[in-house]
C-alpha cells in the first residue's frame, strides 16, 4: 500500500516559497505521490443554495495542472496525482496537450485522475453543459487516450471531432494511467469499466468493505484483471491521535487498496509548515504499525 498527501488547497497559502517549501517536504518525508483537487471558480454561498458540495468563493484552489508543471520542476521522484480533474467542464483536447506537457515535465509523474463534479455555476462560466456531462466523459476518456497514443488522430465521436491532428509532444506515458473518481454507482461502474484505478470519495450503500468488493466485481464483470485496477483512498490525519490513525489505515490495507492518501486540512492548521508537521507525525505513527 502506498502512502501519499493531499496537497492542503485550501488552507497553504498563495505564497509561492510556502508551496515550494511544502512540496519539498513531502517529497523528503517519502510520500509516493501527491495529490490535488480541482475547482477553477467558486459559488457565492448566499447566491447559490442549491449546492451541496463544500467549497465556495472563500476557498482558495491554486490551478491544478498549471501548480503541477511548478511542481514538477521542484520534484523529482513523486508522483503527482489530480484527485480529480473535473474533465467535462474542460476542452477534452486542451486537457489531454496540459496532461501530456506534464507528464512531459515530470518525466512520466503523472496520473490523472478525472471525474464529473457537482458545481453547476462552475459549467456555466466555463461554457460546458452540467446535463450531460456523464454522457460525454467516457467519449473524453477515449479521445484524450488516443491523443496521447497516437500522433496523428482522426475521431469521429457525438460531441468531438478529430481530423487528422495530434499532439506535439506526446506524453512520456502512452497513455497516461486514468484513474476515475467518485461517489455515485454509475460513477464506481465507469471507474471499473474504463478506469486504470478508482480514487474513492463516499462509499456506496454497505459501507466500504461492501463498495470495494463490488467494485472488483464490476472490474472482473468487464473481463479485466482486478489485480492491475489500482484502488486510492483518503484518510484524516487532520486530527484525532496516532492510534485512530494506525487503526484507520489498517482498515483500509484490510480492503486491500493499492494507495492511501494522507489528507491534513479540515483540522485547524495554519500554514504550509503545520501541514507538514503534522504529516512528520502520522508517518512516525504509521510506520511504528
Amino acid at each position: 500500500m502506498k502512502l501519499g498527501v493531499v496537497f492542503p488547497q485550501t488552507e497553504i497559502g498563495a505564497d509561492l516559497g510556502g508551496v515550494r517549501a511544502y512540496a519539498e517536504a513531502v517529497e523528503q518525508l517519502g510520500f509516493e505521490h501527491l495529490h490535488a483537487y480541482d475547482h477553477v471558480l467558486g459559488a457565492e454561498r448566499s447566491r447559490h443554495p442549491h449546492l451541496t458540495g463544500p467549497y465556495r468563493t472563500e476557498h482558495m484552489f491554486h490551478e491544478i495542472l498549471v501548480l503541477f508543471g511548478y511542481l514538477a520542476a521542484i520534484t523529482d521522484r513523486i508522483e503527482l496525482v489530480t484527485g480529480v480533474v473535473i474533465a467535462p467542464q474542460r476542452q477534452t483536447a486542451l486537457l489531454a496537450k496540459q496532461a501530456a506537457e506534464v507528464d512531459v515535465l515530470s518525466a512520466g509523474r503523472l496520473r490523472l485522475g478525472l471525474g464529473i463534479g457537482w458545481n453547476d455555476v462552475e459549467y456555466e462560466a466555463l461554457g460546458m453543459s452540467f446535463r450531460n456531462r456523464g454522457r460525454r466523459f467516457e467519449e473524453q476518456v477515449e479521445l484524450i487516450r488516443r491523443l496521447w497514443t497516437e500522433p496523428v488522430v482522426d475521431f469521429e465521436g457525438r460531441w468531438h471531432r478529430v481530423t487528422a491532428a495530434g499532439l506535439n509532444p506526446l506524453p512520456v506515458q502512452r497513455p497516461i494511467p486514468v484513474w476515475i473518481g467518485g461517489s455515485a454507482e454509475a460513477a464506481l461502474r465507469r471507474a471499473a469499466r474504463i478506469g486504470d484505478g478508482y480514487i474513492t470519495q463516499r462509499p456506496l450503500e454497505g459501507g466500504w468493505p461492501a463498495t470495494i468488493e463490488q467494485v472488483l466485481e464490476w472490474v472482473r464483470e468487464g473481463g479485466r484483471d482486478p489485480l492491475a485496477f489500482g484502488i486510492d483512498a483518503r484518510m484524516s490525519v487532520a486530527d484525532g491521535t496516532a492510534d485512530d490513525w494506525r487503526r484507520a489505515a489498517e482498515d483500509w490495507r484490510a480492503l486491500g487498496i493499492t494507495h492511501l492518501t494522507l489528507v491534513t486540512m479540515g483540522g485547524g492548521l495554519e500554514g504550509p509548515d503545520a501541514h507538514a508537521e503534522r504529516l512528520r507525525e502520522a508517518l512516525a505513527a504509521l510506520d511504528s504499525r
